[in-house]
């Protein structure tokens, strides 16, 4: 390998994700660094993390203008090219990749012209975090094994101990670390109690005298890093996801806001408040629907032939399971009067649609529609209410259609 990096002045091209065969044929530095990638959109960014797209536009960088001559760019074509084919090429690219950047530092021209060809604002700093990654590749495959180690840790003490044992004097290996190692943490509060033990108090200054920001702001990027499941277009949007997603953003917020007092102003009181109106920004137009739609699945035609909207029906149950994820995380949302609203009228609304459907049942045990609208309302009251209600609903139905 050449011990010189190419004479570059700013990179002749650096075409964007979508244009990019090259980028498009393989995953940004063939998996070395995904377990700090982090999806759009990205409100934030902080040191141990780094969107999707920006490795994408750092990899394309790299192919394009500073290794073609140690990475093969017909592998790179055919998507053959694999993390062990890279790594041996690793020091080489990264001594490239800091003298591209030097030379760029020393013109403030050229770093105006860098960052227009790149296509990103923050390039400069972006490629400083896939090199550190790049430079931390071997660590953080372990620091996801840490991760989920620490899952079975049920002393506090063993807890405090595994958690001092991160490179917590280096800030930002510790950021990587903790980045990837939260991801397959399944209670992160437990991982927050422990550093404040460490810490003797719960304040935010305690926590970043002991060294302990990287773990906040792992924090923080995984709690942004759920905006990404929260897509609620159309009724056949993965609801499931959603809720998923819902779920991981409240337990991480109310780890850190439920066991922290963070100093008002701070720049992490600042990410919170932005992620708390992003995701309810996000939930409320959809939360709004839940009981319209409610209504329209379970509504028997004015006029026509009597039939099930299928598409409507899994819709408002869709709308149900929403309205129960919010519930759960209420407290980690700004949407308290609309939840509210929805949460007493869909109870309303059901109980009237259940009931008109068990006396369409006493009337004609036989009709499979309103046998199926019922069921519908039974599994929506079910989600709503708890399975004990449904379970004497169903009991209620059989009784009717005997009567019937």
């Amino acid at each position: 390998m050449s011990q010189t990096a190419p004479k570059t002045d700013v990179p002749a091209s650096v075409p964007s994700r979508s244009s990019s065969r090259v980028s498009a044929r393989s995953k940004p530095f063939c998996g070395l660094i995904d377990p700090i990638l982090v999806e759009e959109p990205v409100l934030y960014s902080f040191s141990g993390s780094i969107s999707r797209d920006a490795a994408d536009a750092a990899w394309t960088w790299v192919l394009r203008d500073l290794s073609s001559d140690i990475v093969s760019a017909a592998a790179v074509e055919k998507g053959t090219l694999r993390s062990g084919d890279l790594a041996p090429a690793i020091p080489e690219i990264l001594q490239r990749m800091r003298a591209a950047l030097d030379e760029v530092d020393g013109d403030i021209e050229r770093l105006h012209r860098f960052r227009a060809q790149y296509g990103r604002d923050k390039a400069r700093e972006e490629i400083e975090v896939v090199m550190s990654a790049l430079r931390a590749r071997s660590l953080l495959p372990k620091a996801q094994a840490f991760g989920k180690a620490i899952n079975a840790i049920n002393d506090d003490a063993a807890m405090a101990t595994a958690i001092q044992s991160m490179p917590l004097k280096d800030a930002h290996l510790a950021a990587l670390m903790f980045q990837a190692a939260l991801g397959h943490v399944s209670n992160p509060s437990r991982m927050i109690t422990a550093m404040l033990k460490i810490c003797g108090k719960n304040t935010d200054d305690a926590v970043a005298r002991y060294g302990f920001n990287p773990i906040v702001e792992a924090f923080l990027a995984h709690a942004q890093n759920q905006l990404q499941y929260l897509r609620m277009s159309g009724p056949f949007a993965d609801v499931d996801m959603v809720c998923r997603g819902l779920d991981r953003y409240h337990r991480l917020v109310r780890a850190l806001t439920g066991n922290i007092e963070f100093t008002r102003g701070s720049s992490a009181t600042k990410v919170l408040a932005a992620l708390t109106k992003s995701v309810s920004d996000r939930v409320e137009p959809r939360l709004k629907e839940v009981v319209p739609d409610l209504n329209q699945a379970l509504r028997k035609p004015r006029e026509g032939v009597d039939r099930l909207d299928n598409d409507k029906i899994l819709s408002a149950i869709s709308g149900m399971y929403l309205l129960a994820a919010v519930r759960d995380s209420r407290e980690s949302l700004a949407l308290n009067a609309v939840y509210d609203q929805a949460w007493t009228q869909s109870a309303q609304a059901l109980e009237i649609h259940i009931q008109r459907c068990l006396d369409a049942a006493r009337q004609n045990p036989s009709d499979t529609v309103n046998g199926a609208r019922l069921d519908a309302a039974i599994q929506m009251a079910e989600i709503r209410f708890n399975a004990e209600y449904a379970e004497t609903l169903r009991r209620a139905r059989a009784a009717a259609e005997r009567r019937g």
